[in-house]
């Protein structure tokens, strides 16, 4: 079972309130648009970043003795923030924090000004809790902890005919897709996935090499893919834009990120809520005045109804094949 935690979407809003609410400070989150590494340089500094896709089912996944692209480094479950996961629904927010607990010592951080993030009282307990524990245990702390899960699933899409946080491995249908996490850590870049038995270290990376050396990682991960799939999404932990604003004295980019975050909170407000209820008051209204008009009113309607669901089932299959449409991805 998935124990209480639901699906999040893969949304730069989404994932900064996230942050926000679990009380970290400075830091937001940018959707990348393009595996140049000119665009995540751009956005320097950069704390790491959050890979989203579709998860193999037809292959084994978890790795045993080497992965596929780089290599395991055991020693580094020790001294590193690794979690194994231990629960469904959970990877995206799982992501998140492998990246933000891995710049939350001050004494070790080794990156310049993307090196630390103030991760506020509540995580930096705790990362002090379990920071010495074994990954798996680390795994099931983090899975069992309200804090963290009540955060996550308050930017859970609201449905009042799915209770994901009851449902079993085995009722799983359609595509399954997985977060992992990428930042450089002490001179070295990590791959953090929680499925995997161990960090993987893709080798030496400064802070300055980080964009070039992640987009080469993920370039080679997304070839293993056939062509036609196209649903990935890379989002980008960075410092707040509006602090770097503030800075230069840019008022018009300051003005540009605050609308910006109005943004996101409204988006992030309306997922949280459903709107059946409204949409059959609303029904309901339309109906009764249909009825109300007397005559044919009322089944001239219905059949115009039909004719637009008949159109749009018939475009919808003659595009079946073609470029196809967007896909909103969760994890």
């Amino acid at each position: 079972m998935s124990g209480g935690w639901n699906t999040i979407e893969s949304d730069a809003g989404v994932f900064t309130d996230l942050l926000t609410n679990l009380g970290v400070k400075g830091v937001q989150f940018e959707e990348l648009l393009s595996l140049e590494p000119d665009a995540l340089a751009q956005l320097h500094p950069v704390y790491g970043v959050i890979f989203l896709f579709k998860y193999p089912t037809n292959e084994p996944y978890q790795g045993t003795d080497k992965p596929l692209d780089g290599t395991f480094d055991y020693d580094a479950s020790e001294r590193l923030f690794f979690a194994h996961q231990t629960i469904q629904n959970a990877c995206g927010t799982q992501a998140l924090l492998s990246v933000l607990l891995n710049k939350a010592d001050p004494s070790v951080s080794q990156e310049g000004d993307a090196g630390y993030i103030d991760i506020g009282d509540k995580l930096r307990d705790f990362r002090e809790f379990t920071i010495a524990l074994p990954a798996e245990i680390r795994g099931e702390a983090l899975s069992n902890s309200e804090l963290i899960r009540d955060t996550h699933n308050s930017f859970a899409r609201s449905s009042p005919f799915i209770d994901e946080t009851q449902r079993r491995p085995d009722e799983e249908d359609g595509d399954a897709f997985h977060f992992i996490a990428y930042s450089p850590i002490g001179g070295t870049l990590y791959e953090l996935d929680g499925l995997q038995p161990a960090p993987i270290s893709h080798g030496a990376c400064t802070q300055e090499d980080f964009p070039q050396r992640v987009m080469d990682v993920l370039q080679r991960r997304i070839a293993r893919y056939d062509a036609s799939e196209i649903r990935f999404n890379l989002l980008a932990m960075i410092r707040d834009l509006r602090i770097r604003a503030r800075e230069f004295a840019d008022e018009d980019l300051v003005a540009s990120e605050e609308r910006k975050r109005e943004a996101w909170r409204f988006e992030n407000a309306l997922r949280r809520h459903n709107f059946v209820g409204f949409a059959g008051e609303i029904l309901k209204g339309v109906v009764s005045q249909k009825l109300a008009s007397g005559g044919s009113a009322y089944e001239d309607w219905v059949k115009q109804g039909k004719k637009k669901m008949e159109k749009r089932a018939a475009e919808q299959r003659a595009r079946k094949g073609g470029e196809g449409e967007d896909v909103e991805m969760q994890g």
